[in-house]
């Protein structure tokens, strides 16, 4: 843990890394949850491997290191016996991960409050009861929005996914950004443009292929075909780890705050905002290139 910061909660804990042994080319997929990870994930693996019918597997093949509940020494010899090119997920914020000169860092971005919204939909979709009261069924009193402003970004908070979270996972990734194995992908610019977030990975790895099999990378990637083959899709998908592998992928939609949230919990989340990041950061984090 040297020269990183704790992150211990009861799911994740950032000290499982010490295990690893990072390799030159490895890939890591680093976000806040439910900001598209399993997709960044899902193109990650179909660009390592050129192949559209590849089978992701992602919490065997690409595992969730963090996370508390696979006994870490039994992980640490999986990815040690890998003898194709490695990627790896992890919740935990960039200054809490090793950093390595050329290994490949991809962190993921989504609007806060879609963020939010997602994972009150993920909740209520996981047969884990670790965070229901700060995601209460049926919440009357507004309890999951004011633990959203109100929760720190660390510990048993940052688990819970407040807004500190978000805002501390992407201080610590733009504190980075000038680093060439360290880019900076948005949610909205996968909806708006899978194609060309597609080429910008695909260069940013080192892996280039034909344009016909990107084409059929890029299709194999989008949203409705990954819901429709979500027991494929879905981290441990087919294994009854959800309540529904279709209901994890949700609608995928952008804005879907909007009209759910009350005039003062937004006003609320704005002055937050506004508080913690330039009017350029705050406009990038909620829109990516758009905003």
């Amino acid at each position: 843990m040297t020269h990183r910061k704790l992150y211990l909660g009861p799911l994740t804990d950032n000290r499982r890394w010490d295990m690893v042994t990072i390799r030159p080319d490895d890939v890591f997929v680093v976000t806040p949850p439910k900001c598209g990870t399993t997709w960044m994930q899902t193109i990650v693996a179909l660009l390592l491997s050129g192949d559209p019918e590849v089978e992701p597997e992602l919490s065997v093949k690409m595992p969730w290191v963090d996370i508390r509940i696979r006994e870490m020494s039994d992980v640490a010899a999986r990815l040690e016996a890998m003898t194709h090119r490695r990627s790896m997920k992890s919740h935990t914020p960039m200054d809490g991960l090793p950093l390595h000169d050329q290994a490949q860092y991809i962190c993921v971005f989504r609007h806060p409050l879609d963020a939010h919204l997602s994972m009150r939909k993920h909740m209520r979709n996981i047969p884990m009861p670790w965070f229901d009261h700060w995601y209460p069924e049926d919440d009357v009193e507004g309890v999951t929005f004011r633990r959203f402003l109100d929760g720190g970004a660390e510990g048993f908070d940052g688990d819970a996914m407040p807004l500190a979270h978000i805002l501390q996972h992407y201080k610590a990734a733009k504190a980075l950004s000038d680093r060439p194995n360290v880019s900076l992908f948005h949610y909205a610019d996968m909806k708006r443009d899978l194609a060309g977030v597609f080429a910008s990975l695909s260069h940013q790895l080192g892996t280039p292929h034909p344009q016909d099999v990107m084409e059929r990378l890029v299709e194999a990637a989008t949203f409705d075909h990954m819901k429709q083959n979500a027991d494929r899709y879905a981290p441990s998908g087919g294994k009854g780890f959800f309540k529904s592998d279709t209901a994890f992928f949700q609608s995928g939609t952008n804005g879907q705050w909007q009209g759910v949230l009350s005039d003062a919990e937004v006003a609320a989340y704005d002055a937050m905002m506004d508080a913690h990041l330039t009017p350029e950061d705050r406009a990038w984090l909620e829109n990516g290139a758009a905003g």
